[in-house]
């Protein structure tokens, strides 16, 4: 276990509808994901989590904590409201203070709007279930945060905004057809944000109830051809969750070691708390 020299805070990014939504179709709260995914590195009696979305802010005294870890979002980019702002102004007082952050798919369109870039839907749609085919440039395959991670990789995804212009202190590591930002460090004031546009606190389950709350527009969209492939999916990546010996299945979802090994998977969080915290 690594030792923190303070607490680590995660920032739940969903509101109280998204909650309900995840809820109700058996997902994980976000921040209880990203609890439980830090929890295999670091004392979870450190962690502690901000209901930063709520009706009210909460109070927050920066000087408490080493670092930060945003979750993913029900919230857009392209439909900013006071909330969004709210997150904007909590993560550029993140950077100011210099406490490293780091974060999944919302946590990585932010560190861009932060920091001065920019987001918008995604014109190609909701790229869900799996980020097939994410290459790391040379600045990714040189990054500390990719240390023991091959350069082409799948991850966990589900998003329909996407970063399209970097900020000024950005560095792009990774791409993919679907999204050419999935990997980036931004550096902006005192601070650093490393991000991911994919969800590394995901498994097959967790997916599979995503694919429930968003199956209405992942079928519009052309994902799934209706209701019951939607169920078909869920069963699938449900039984293969259950027994991942299931060669058969993961054959046929097109999936591997990438996201069925947690070590392989969680690796960009376990480099992050290693480089700014020690082993």
């Amino acid at each position: 276990m690594i030792n923190l020299p303070k607490k680590l805070l995660i920032m739940e990014g969903y509101d109280a509808s998204g909650l309900a939504l995840l809820a109700g179709a058996g997902a994980t709260q976000a921040a209880i994901l990203y609890k439980q995914m830090l929890s295999k590195y670091v004392d979870p009696s450190q962690i502690d989590i901000a209901e930063i979305s709520a009706d009210e802010e909460p109070n927050i005294d920066v000087n408490d904590y080493c670092g930060v870890c945003w979750t993913g979002s029900n919230l857009f980019f392209s439909e900013t409201n006071d909330v969004v702002q709210r997150h904007i102004d909590r993560c550029r007082e993140f950077f100011q203070k210099g406490i490293p952050q780091i974060g999944s798919c919302w946590g990585a369109q932010l560190a861009a709007v932060a920091a001065g870039g920019r987001c918008e839907l995604n014109p190609k749609g909701r790229e869900f279930g799996i980020a097939r085919k994410i290459l790391l440039n040379d600045a990714g395959i040189d990054h500390p945060m990719f240390a023991g991670k091959r350069a082409v990789y799948d991850g966990f995804v589900s998003h329909a905004d996407i970063v399209t212009t970097l900020p000024e202190g950005a560095t792009l590591l990774g791409g993919n057809v679907f999204a050419p930002v999935q990997a980036l460090d931004v550096k902006f004031e005192n601070g650093s944000f490393w991000a991911f546009q994919y969800h590394p606190e995901y498994d097959l389950s967790e997916i599979a109830a995503l694919a429930l709350v968003r199956q209405d527009g992942l079928i519009e969209q052309g994902s799934f051809k209706d209701r019951t492939a939607v169920q078909d999916y869920v069963t699938e990546m449900n039984n293969l969750q259950n027994d991942p010996s299931r060669s058969d299945l993961m054959w046929k979802l097109g999936i591997d070691e990438d996201l069925i090994d947690e070590d392989y998977r969680t690796l960009e969080i376990k480099n992050w708390l290693t480089h700014f915290f020690g082993s």
